[in-house]
């Protein structure tokens, strides 16, 4: 059985064994064999979301053909974007997510809706037969990653993880440089995120947000959809879209939503894709009172079983980005560059027997997005799959809850549990307003 044979003969099994969850059958793309061309469904059009849009417009062998979010504006203004590339009226729009992933003619989903809203939307498209690009953080705790994780192995589903650092020449070759032991043997690493909050419209960074007052909702907004499996409140406007990422209801703040990133770069360059750390300790500030409730200045140390210490600290305590620290001198790597001690690291060549990590797969148009409509296409592994979001992001959980409580959590990577500490557990799940669950 050819790749392609193999993807209709999966497609098929999965939406005949879903039609009772799913709407009526619809044969898919692939399938009609008409181009080699993917569907693909757009879900969030917030920030990251239209950006996502504008850059799968550019992949020759993508074509977007229906949006969602709760925000009729914003799938207004993505609609347009679509059709203005195209030259057509052909981009349907949905308010609700499980109309969009019920369409047969979708291969594939972006998902990039807050982080409450990742592991119940995600799970519906895999179980769906829908292979996805989901944006981190992975879930909003780790149980929900490891829910997305089993049903991306379970369905065989292709996914990628939007922490698109791995796909950056420069950074691949940090961790190159550490892999190969250019710095002598890592002793340890520092991970450096923003502090504070920050938000589109003021550059500055704040560290809290007065309590605000209940406001009308807006019309065109679904504030109940919006809210889904999270608590209910009441509206206001600091509460939605972008800054959601500052309350701890649906987000980890900066800890997760930066730490997704450069954690995910720290496992790379040591070798920890498939475990964790065995204790996490630290100390944050939390606002005492005000709308946004996330760690707005933290420090916390991950030990690992091979005796690695991985240091997370907003960056007014270590410098942004990453550091791998060696006793033969650091690699420093960030999104603006590279610094090296030895300088003349910056201009090493890693050898033809040396450890060479992956690149992003597909033509000369390389690039994370490129990675995964090739991985879709080949049924290869994309890559930063689940498995690899997973374990970065659980880091940053763990520190969150670490800081929270006050104490030293003890970690099995294992079996993915905290040890003798049941209040600490229980905060790796959380429980859903009805009537969403996993």
């Amino acid at each position: 059985m050819n790749k392609k044979h193999r993807i209709i003969a999966r497609r098929t099994f999965l939406k005949s064994s879903m039609a009772a969850v799913v709407a009526p059958y619809v044969v898919p793309s692939l399938v009609l064999g008409a181009s080699n061309r993917l569907t693909m469904g757009m879900i969030g059009l917030g920030s990251m979301g239209m950006r996502h849009v504008k850059g799968f417009l550019e992949e020759y062998d993508c074509r977007i053909i229906a949006v969602c979010d709760v925000d009729a504006d914003r799938r207004r203004a993505a609609v347009q974007e679509i059709n203005k590339k195209y030259g057509n009226n052909d981009c349907s729009q949905y308010n609700d997510f499980r109309e969009l992933i019920a369409r047969g003619d979708v291969d594939t989903l972006c998902i990039a809706v807050p982080d409450h809203w990742h592991a119940v939307l995600a799970l519906v498209g895999i179980r769906a037969g829908k292979d996805i690009y989901g944006e981190k953080p992975l879930g909003l705790t780790i149980a929900e990653g490891r829910a997305i994780v089993e049903a991306v192995n379970r369905y065989q589903c292709v996914w990628q993880t939007g922490s698109w650092q791995r796909s950056t020449d420069h950074f691949r070759f940090a961790c190159e440089l550490v892999r190969s032991e250019r710095i002598g043997k890592l002793r340890r690493v520092d991970v450096g995120i923003g502090p504070g909050f920050k938000t589109p419209e003021i550059k500055e960074t704040l560290y809290k947000i007065d309590p605000q007052p209940v406001m009308p909702v807006p019309d065109g907004l679904d504030y109940e959809m919006w809210l889904g499996p999270a608590p209910w409140a009441a509206y206001t406007e600091k509460r939605c879209h972008w800054n959601f990422r500052w309350i701890l209801d649906y987000s980890g703040g900066q800890v997760t939503d930066w730490g997704a990133h450069h954690i995910d770069i720290a496992h790379w360059g040591m070798n920890c894709d498939d475990t964790g750390p065995v204790e996490v300790h630290g100390k944050a500030i939390f606002p005492d009172d005000g709308l946004w409730n996330a760690a707005v200045d933290y420090d916390f140390e991950c030990l690992y079983e091979n005796g690695l210490v991985m240091r997370v600290a907003s960056n007014n305590h270590i410098p942004q980005g990453v550091r791998f620290i060696g006793d033969g001198g650091w690699v420093h790597v960030t999104r603006s560059g590279l610094k090296t001690n030895p300088a003349e690291l910056r201009e090493a060549k890693i050898g033809p027997n040396e450890l060479h990590l992956p690149r992003p797969a597909g033509d000369h148009r390389q690039g994370h997005r490129r990675d995964f409509l090739h991985c879709v296409k080949t049924r290869k592994t994309p890559i930063t799959p689940a498995e690899v979001g997973q374990r970065s992001v659980t880091v940053a959980h763990l520190g969150n809850i670490a800081m929270i409580l006050g104490r030293t959590i003890r970690w099995d990577p294992k079996h993915e549990r905290i040890l003798n500490d049941d209040s600490a557990q229980r905060m790796i799940s959380r429980s859903f307003r009805s009537p969403w669950q996993l």
